[in-house]
This record gives structure tokens, sequence and C-alpha cells, in this order.
């Protein structure tokens, strides 16, 4: 039975860039770019017309950047797509800005193709957090020696911080079930209190807050 392949839609205003990216996923037989743009200004109207699964959004761009791009992206659509934000430094303040306006992951644009096709697929799926020990060198760098619980008025029970811990890992539902003698749908279930309770979109958004309560030690 065929499988439906990731629809992939690129903003960048280099167009090698583009190019150099497009050849990398068009390579790969799950992955299909169905559109492209070299700013953040045409980003809603693309993706209500193509319908792509998951964006890569370049964080610099001249008229429209990628943290207000990923802003209108969240609060025009119905049903937005992933976003992957691209940079070039890790340790950039525009990339922390897009996670908060609701990006689901950052990737730097050296990373090797294999990486960068993985990437895709793994903010597709949404099956754990991308490059988890990159985005805590993120929060280090714009969050320098936050520590405390400020998440403790949102009423998380033991297990669903012991959970939100191993968010921050990058575990999956399946590796955080194994690793607290849990089933899978029981995981599912505190997953999804916790992003209830501390009303955060997604895993991304979760660990972020995390890190921004202090309730995961930034150091």
């Amino acid at each position: 039975m065929a499988v439906n392949p990731i629809r992939v839609m690129l903003v960048d205003d280099e167009p090698l860039i583009r190019a150099g990216i497009a050849a990398i996923l068009s390579a790969e037989g799950d992955l299909e770019i169905v559109a492209e743009a070299s700013d953040g200004v045409d980003v809603v109207a693309l993706a209500e017309e193509h319908r792509p699964d998951v964006i890569l959004m370049d964080v610099r761009m001249p008229k429209i950047d990628g943290i207000d791009a990923t802003r209108n992206v969240r609060q025009r659509m119905a049903k937005p797509p992933r976003i992957l934000v691209l940079t070039t430094f890790e340790s950039d303040d525009y990339v922390y800005q897009a996670l908060k306006a609701g990006a689901d992951g950052f990737l730097l644009k050296r990373e090797h193709p294999r990486q960068i096709a993985q990437a895709v697929r793994t903010v597709a799926l949404s099956e754990s957090l991308l490059f988890p020990e990159a985005l805590r060198k993120l929060a280090v760098s714009q969050l320098p020696g936050r520590r405390g619980d400020g998440l403790a008025g949102r009423g998380l029970s033991e297990r669903e911080k012991d959970v939100l811990r191993r968010l921050a890992q990058g575990m999956t539902n399946a590796e955080i079930a194994q690793d607290l003698f849990l089933g899978t749908e029981t995981v599912k279930t505190h997953v999804g209190n916790i992003l209830l309770k501390i009303e955060a979109r997604d895993r991304t958004q979760a660990v972020i807050a995390a890190y921004e309560s202090g309730f995961i030690p930034v150091e």
C-alpha cells in the first residue's frame, strides 16, 4: 500500500539555499516539495493553497521574517502545518522568538542532508522533540541561570512532571512508557494533560515553557 509523501513548502530569500534543500528533499521518496517562497509575505496564502505538512522557514528575511510569518500561520490558518525554522546560528535570538511564536523546531542550514530529511519527518510525525540538546543550548543562551518551579501553580501531578522532564530529553511516547513502566496510551494521556495544564500547543512549546519557568534548570 502506497504511503502519501510528506508535503513540504520552502521559504527562504536565498535561491541557492532553496535549490539545495529542494534537491536534498526531492531525492527522498517520502518527501515532496509542493511550494516555494522567497519571503514571509506570501506564506499564509501559499500554505492555504498547497496545504503542506511542513514548512521549512528561514528565520531571517527582508520583509516579513520567520518569526512574524510563523505567528501569521498559527493565527490565520484553522489547521496550520508544522513549522521548522532554518538558521545559521543555533544561539540566534531570532530562533528562540520563532519557537515562542509557534515553530515546532529549528534546523541549522549546515546540517548533513540526511539530518535535514529526518528532521522534516520527525516534525511531520510529531514523534518527539527535534534536536533536544540543541534546544537546551538555545535555552541556556537565552535564559542563563533560570531555576525554580514556575509551573507550580499549574497543577501538574508528580507523574506528569516526570513525563515533562522526559519530553525535554526528546523521548518518544514509547520511550517514556518504557522508562517509567507505563502503557503508551497512559503516556499519551499524561502528555495531553500537560499541554492542557500549561497551555502549550505541542511538545516544543511545553518544553520551552518548562525552561522559561525554571522547572527544568537552565545552566
